[in-house]
């Protein structure tokens, strides 16, 4: 699938704004199951420094700097991306039982696990507690295949959670999305990712955008898609098998990867720091929309003349 993002988001402040700095992460990663076109990116005021580079775990991160006093910052973001549908993991894709995998990462010097133990750890969003291990324990018996747990937990998630975007913030502990079962994609990947690690495994956050299919029979509306999350594990010799508990499936080609970290704050699609502005409202409009490549009519013809 090919896909066009557009996504904008728009700052009201209060009172001016005499100077900030900012990180975007809004820019999607190239993969080998995702091809990325270059972006046109618009940012008002304009400003006055702006660099791209690549974080700690290789997500492309936009900073940018203005110094003109504003009242309001827009930033446009646009680009075309291609989907493949080689992701290394299926559904029925063999794995060792969970508590081998347990052991690999905590006793296999291999460097790629090394790495991997990162993942295994607390992080600012997700902390492991006895009740995430507790949760997870159905899904994860004596000797069960890693991704056949995942996959049951990753079921689990989707059926006993309700979807409330009216629920939780990003503050929100997620002890509470637990104890009331309800809450957003942030949310169940953060749960999902707690439960792995509370088991001694290695999980991680993956940011990006679904493509959202209208009821039949109704337009598609622009600018009312919105940001995604799942969730990764690893499995050693192969790779991070990925699963989205919010709509209990494997991410296929609907799925457009723009980073992984530890938990949300490190791809989180937009931070900054400011000198004044006062208080803000926030606006973002995301659009998803599959494309086609043009035809070249004259090509076409050619095509049919010459097997004529």
């Amino acid at each position: 699938m090919k896909y066009t993002i557009t996504h904008c988001t728009l700052y009201h402040y209060s009172s001016d704004v005499a100077l900030c700095h900012n990180l975007a992460r809004l820019l999607p990663r190239e993969t080998s199951w995702q091809h990325c076109q270059p972006s046109r990116i618009t940012i008002q005021p304009r400003p006055a420094l702006s660099a791209e580079r690549r974080d700690f775990f290789g997500n492309r991160v936009l900073y940018f700097a203005i110094q003109d006093i504003h009242q309001r910052l827009e930033v446009n973001f646009v680009t075309k991306v291609q989907v493949l549908d080689t992701r290394p993991f299926t559904p029925s894709s063999p794995s060792p039982a969970w508590e081998q995998v347990h052991k690999m990462l905590r006793e296999d010097p291999d460097p790629e696990i090394i790495d991997a133990r990162l993942f295994m750890l607390d992080s600012p969003f997700v902390a492991v507690h006895p009740s995430f291990l507790d949760y997870a324990k159905p899904s994860f018996p004596p000797g069960r295949p890693l991704l056949e747990a995942m996959t049951d937990l990753n079921r689990r998630i989707n059926r006993e959670f309700t979807y409330d975007p009216h629920f939780t913030t990003t503050a929100t502990p997620l002890d509470e999305v637990l104890s009331e079962r309800r809450g957003v994609c942030q949310d169940f990947a953060h749960l999902g990712i707690a439960c792995l690690r509370s088991l001694g495994l290695a999980a991680r956050y993956v940011s990006g955008y679904l493509e959202t299919i209208p009821p039949p029979g109704q337009p598609r509306l622009v600018g009312a898609d919105a940001s995604h999350a799942w969730l990764a594990v690893y499995v050693p010799g192969t790779g991070w098998a990925e699963f989205d508990p919010t709509n209990d499936c494997m991410p296929g080609e609907r799925h457009i990867t723009l980073g992984w970290g530890r938990d949300y704050g490190d791809v989180a699609p937009l931070i900054g720091v400011m000198t004044g502005g006062g208080s803000h409202s926030l606006e973002v409009a995301v659009d998803v929309e599959p494309w086609v490549e043009p035809v070249d009519h004259d090509e076409e013809k050619g095509k049919k003349d010459k097997a004529a």
